[in-house]
């Protein structure tokens, strides 16, 4: 057996969020519009819900949060451009150079719980589509991890068995779910011990796709 791809994770791996995520967002608009976090969110849960495996479009989230918040939609456009500068972080510069490095060997490709607009926004940020072979979006499969299906998906799509793939996620539900399906998966802690987990796995089932 021999490892022919390498599949990441993106949010909480290539791309880094502040420790408290969306909170100073969820607070800051809640108390704007008079509503508690807790509030709000239960008002947009149906749209984050629907958003992440594309029963809805950008024009519609917008809407539906004018509605949920009883607020214009310019805040609700407001509120979105805050949240999308949250979702896209900032870039982990190391392990994104790594991943793209592999690229020269294997076939490589990304997997993400992500949100309507998150492809597009991520290609002018991060220009994910030109150092990987396929990117799989939960918005546009309508899968979400840690469905099985949607690592499956990723597997058809570079045309390997899952045995042949090493995937690295920063959450354990769906590192779980990788591994379920026959993956080498790794639990992302710390960006070293990744590079060095995944380097003693593509050790130990010597192979590539393009050497």
């Amino acid at each position: 057996m021999a490892i022919r791809a390498v599949v990441f994770d993106i949010g909480g791996i290539l791309e880094l969020s502040a420790p408290e995520g969306f909170d100073p967002v969820d607070q800051k608009w809640a108390a704007r519009w008079g509503l508690e976090p807790d509030e709000m969110n239960g008002r947009l849960g149906d749209i984050w819900a629907r958003g992440a495996i594309g029963l809805i479009t950008e024009a519609e989230v917008v809407a539906g949060i004018a509605e949920g918040a009883g607020t214009s939609v310019a805040e609700a456009e407001g509120f979105m451009a805050d949240i999308w500068t949250v979702y896209l972080g900032t870039p982990n510069v190391e392990l994104t150079a790594y991943f793209e490095g592999l690229h020269q060997r294997y076939l490589t490709g990304l997997i993400s719980n992500s949100f309507v607009g998150a492809r597009e926004r991520e290609a002018a940020s991060y220009r994910y589509p030109e150092m990987t072979d396929d990117i799989v979006y939960s918005h546009e499969c309508g899968i979400a991890k840690p469905d099985p299906r949607i690592y499956q998906l990723a597997c058809d799509r570079l045309g390997v068995r899952p045995d042949e793939v090493v995937y690295l996620d920063d959450v354990e539900r769906c590192v779980a779910g990788a591994a379920a399906i026959g993956m080498h998966a790794v639990h992302y802690s710390a960006t070293a011990t990744a590079m060095a987990e995944i380097d003693t796995l593509l050790a130990a089932y010597p192979g590539g796709e393009r050497a």
